[in-house]
This record gives C-alpha cells, sequence and structure tokens, in this order.
C-alpha cells in the first residue's frame, strides 16, 4: 500500500495562489475563523488554517467562544462578524454545540464569505454542479487529491461513508460531476462492508475513528480517509485503520498528512476568490 500524502497538490496550490496575489493591489484578505468550544479536531484544523494563511500571507482572526456560549449571544457574535466588512470570508466549525441554531446560521451566513458551503446557496450550487459558489473545503479537497494522483474518475465505482451535508453528501455530488458512479452508504445502511468491497474509490467520512478496516476494503481499492478523530491515547486519527487495510488498499490517505492539508490549500483559494468577488 502506498500512502497518498496531500502535500504534493497542497504545495501547488499555495504557490498558484501567491503568484495571484503578485498581481493583486487590494487589501491583503482577512479570514474569519469562528471556533465554539475546544474540540480537538477543531483545533487541529485551526492550526493547519493558520499555518497556511502565515505561509501565503493572507491576514487571519479567530473568534473564540466559550463551549457554553448562548443562543442569543452568538447569533449577536456571528451577525457582527458576518457584517464585518473588512472581512472577506468565514470559517464556521461544526458542528454547533446543541444549544446553538444552528439552520439560522447557515441561513444568514453571508453567501459571499462562506467560504466552507454551509449556507444553502452555496449548496445548492454544489448540486446543481455550479462552480460560482464555494464547495465544502474537505469535499473539494477529495477530488484534488485524487486528480494530483492522476486518477481518472470517469465511470470508476466510488462509494462514500456518510451522508452529512459537511462532507458526505457535497463530496458525493462533486465525485458525481467528474462522472464517477457513486453510492453513499449510512448508519441504516444494510451490509455495508459488502457494499464498500465492491468500491474501486473508499471515501471514509463517517466520523468514527478507525471504523474502517479489512472486512470494508476490496483488493487494490483507492481509500480517501477523511475523518479526523482521537483515538484511546490522545491521537490524531482518520476513520480508516491503517495497519488493518494494508495488504488491501493500493492507495491511503494518512491522517495526519492527508485530505486535511490539502482542505486548508483550498480554504485560502476559497479566500482569494472571495476577495476578488467582493
Amino acid at each position: 500500500m502506498e500512502l497518498l500524502k496531500g502535500v504534493t497538490v497542497a504545495n501547488r496550490i499555495t504557490e498558484e495562489i501567491k503568484k495571484e496575489m503578485e498581481e493583486w493591489k487590494a487589501a491583503i484578505p482577512h479570514l474569519a475563523i469562528v471556533r465554539i468550544g475546544e474540540r480537538e479536531d477543531d483545533l487541529s484544523y485551526e492550526r493547519g488554517a493558520i499555518k497556511r494563511m502565515e505561509k501565503i500571507g493572507f491576514r487571519y482572526t479567530v473568534f473564540a467562544f466559550p463551549a457554553n456560549i448562548t443562543n442569543e449571544e452568538f447569533q449577536s457574535e456571528f451577525d457582527q462578524i458576518n457584517q464585518n466588512e473588512d472581512i472577506d470570508g468565514i470559517l464556521l466549525f461544526r458542528p454547533l454545540p446543541k444549544q446553538i441554531d444552528a439552520k439560522l446560521i447557515e441561513e444568514k451566513i453571508d453567501p459571499r464569505k462562506d467560504l466552507d458551503g454551509i449556507g444553502p446557496r452555496n449548496l445548492a450550487k454544489v448540486f446543481a454542479g455550479d462552480q460560482s459558489g464555494y464547495a465544502p473545503c474537505t469535499a473539494e479537497a477529495v477530488v484534488a487529491v485524487l486528480e494530483e494522483a492522476g486518477i481518472d474518475l470517469t465511470g470508476r465505482k466510488a462509494v462514500v461513508i456518510g451522508r452529512s451535508l459537511v462532507i458526505g453528501k457535497p463530496v458525493s455530488m462533486l465525485l458525481l460531476k467528474k462522472n464517477a458512479t457513486v453510492t453513499i452508504c449510512h448508519t441504516k445502511t444494510k451490509n455495508m462492508a459488502e457494499i464498500c468491497r465492491e468500491a474501486e474509490i473508499l471515501v471514509a467520512a463517517a466520523g468514527c475513528a478507525k471504523m474502517v478496516n479489512e472486512e470494508y476494503v476490496g483488493k487494490d481499492a483507492i481509500v480517501i480517509d477523511v475523518g479526523i478523530n482521537v483515538d484511546e491515547d490522545g491521537n490524531l486519527c482518520g476513520d480508516v485503520d491503517r495497519e488493518s487495510v494494508k495488504d488491501k488498499a493500493s492507495l491511503l490517505t494518512p491522517v495526519p498528512g492527508g485530505v486535511g492539508s490539502v482542505t486548508t490549500s483550498i480554504l485560502a483559494r476559497h479566500l482569494l476568490k472571495a476577495a476578488k468577488n467582493r
């Protein structure tokens, strides 16, 4: 099994952005990172995003709120961020705590600043195949990793584990747009392991540490691990049990160092696009 690392495509996208910035005459793009609480997966993504912004030279501000913030307080704080004309794009970590009205946030976020495609307008564009909007960064990173590896998705049998609007559904639409034949598995799917074994490309986006083992992977399958979890030892891990699948998968994205590293580059690309559009 070969590890399909994200560093190559991440660096390529970063260099492309830097070249575009050489001709940029307006204010440096400004990202708002909005986080409630201190989930380890959020903090990991935040560190990666900050590192990418600093590498390119983009501005960023972290708006961190306590896990017990009330819905009213957060809605008010978010309105100020959303309406701030100095901010070009917003990255909001999800899922939000139960006391927060997430649907209201999704409806009110400015589509021009919605870099991670959480609002209905941008999600509708993803499902319609309209590239003028913003797809969720992680979903777009999955396709970028596959294309960087020279994998032609046309006619390939792809299975996505997970049906969330954060990753599962949008990545399925992006794979479909590349002419893959896509099956979505979820918690109610019967014989999930059997269905997954038929996949030429398996995307694990279940959010469950090391759930995908050798029973889920067919011989020579390409496995894309989107999960960011914390194992029993407190270490970051993905949805895939690497040791278990190493003799069956042909390619596997590692965690960390796989899709996540590309996600921050996609975020930076979206930020520049947002700044130009505004």
